[in-house]
């Protein structure tokens, strides 16, 4: 057995191939080969009869490896991830959109990569609020996002009904996200959350923390994805396929918003390009961050 020590932190565990093939899958490599490369890095240590390892010797032998493969860009990625946890840098990375365009999914395989254990809905966080605040105080948070409008009173104005609903509900579900973020922000802890009611605006970003609106590019999309999901699920296709007009308006409201406030905008055609699209946007700013606070 090949024990990895690290002495900084004054730990031993067992070499694990898993563990290895996620840290390499964070630099942006796929799977199967990030799998390949941890296990020629244990196979190298057996037969050097290795026991006892460092981690920064691990780091080594595995950027080596990168190299050897041809994956220069992604060997300087696995550093950087390295060495943001070895900083223990806390990120939050908030990730918005439409109903049914791959936000949950995106945040799994997010925090698989990154090692995040918190993952929160803002669904959650609004059915807490059900339970706490009575339909007749808040009427809106007491029904589907593309519903609420039913439960605001309509004046005259140029304003869509459904928009209308759809920003008071989300007023008040940002009260529950402020004081999840509040809470991740003061303990220093990672966290994903994701959710129709991240809208850009809505939300106050503080330093690491990294949002995204997801999109898909029209309704034929959204009715596959809606078909998929059900397959999974107890949500239903046909609920959802009944409302697609009003999805699609929301997702323009929200799109429009993120582009008034500065915040990227990624159409998620496929899973493993937009994880690697947001992790690559994350490590472009934290290393000019990081390079600015060395500057000072």
């Amino acid at each position: 057995m090949i024990i990895v020590t690290d002495p900084e932190r004054k730990i031993r565990l067992p070499f694990s191939r898993g563990i290895l093939t996620r840290s390499i899958t964070l630099a942006g490599v796929e799977v199967g080969i990030a799998y390949i490369i941890a296990t020629e890095v244990q196979k190298e240590l057996n037969e050097e009869r290795r026991k006892l390892v460092t981690t920064e010797e691990i780091r080594a032998l595995t950027y080596r490896k990168l190299i050897e493969h041809g994956l220069g860009e992604a060997a300087k990625r696995y550093l950087f991830w390295r060495q943001l946890r070895r900083l223990k840098i806390p990120i939050t990375i908030l990730l918005g959109g439409a109903t049914g365009v791959g936000k949950s999914t995106i945040a799994t395989e997010l925090a698989f990569r990154l090692g995040i254990r918190s993952v929160i809905g803002t669904d959650t966080i609004r059915e807490v609020m059900r339970k706490i605040i009575a339909p007749e105080l808040l009427p809106d948070i007491h029904t589907s996002s593309f519903m609420a409008w039913k439960a605001v009173p309509q004046g005259r104005g140029e304003e869509s009904p459904l928009i209308k609903g759809f920003k008071n509900q989300v007023e008040h579900v940002s009260v529950g996200i402020a004081a999840v973020l509040d809470r991740a922000y003061k303990e220093g802890f990672n966290a994903i959350i994701e959710g129709i009611h991240l809208v850009p605006g809505y939300v106050e970003l503080k330093e690491n923390s990294f949002m995204y609106v997801i999109t898909v590019s029209g309704r034929k999309d959204l009715e596959a994805r809606f078909y998929e999901r059900a397959r999974y699920s107890k949500r239903p296709a046909d609920y959802y396929l009944e409302h697609l007009d009003a999805i699609m308006e929301i997702q323009e409201f929200i799109v429009e918003r993120a582009k008034e406030h500065g915040i990227p905008v990624i159409n998620n055609v496929e899973l493993e390009k937009t994880v690697n699209a947001i992790m690559e946007d994350i490590m472009e700013r934290l290393m000019e961050r990081m390079e600015a606070k060395v500057r000072e």
